[in-house]
């Protein structure tokens, strides 16, 4: 098995997790200093990301990640990919489809996820000069 293929797992495992609001499985899975960058630039670390779960304020009725690539740097992986939810915040949708940035961080023992960034996904502003 690859890295890229670990990562892919336990991309996986999280997504699986995040819809079935596993906080066991969620807090196995990350690092101790996890952090979440969302998609209006909030940020959370692990407690508080963990605690949108446990408190029932986070509902995902579907969510896929799709897209991804892999970069591998030693004991450290970025995965670029699509993060599109069917979800619900305090009762508020927040359905959409974000470029995600996941890390991951291996400790010698195994892979965990070290933080998420999330973006709206927009058009580029601008075209690059062809070379």
């Amino acid at each position: 098995m690859t890295i890229t293929d670990d990562i892919l797992e336990l991309s996986a495992r999280w997504a699986a997790a995040e819809q079935r609001a596993d906080t066991a499985e969620l807090d196995l899975i990350t690092t101790d200093d996890f952090t979440l960058v969302g998609p209006l630039g909030f940020v959370l670390d692990k407690p508080r990301w963990l605690a949108r779960y446990r408190a029932g304020g986070l509902v995902i009725k579907a969510l896929t990640w799709h897209d991804v690539t892999v970069r591998e740097y030693g004991n450290a992986a970025v995965a670029v990919g699509v993060h599109t939810q069917e979800a619900e915040f305090q009762g508020t949708s927040v359905d959409g489809s974000f470029r995600a940035t996941h890390i991951f961080a291996h400790d010698g023992l195994r892979w965990a996820l070290a933080g998420m960034h999330l973006s709206p996904i927009g058009a580029m502003p601008f075209q690059s000069p062809a070379s």
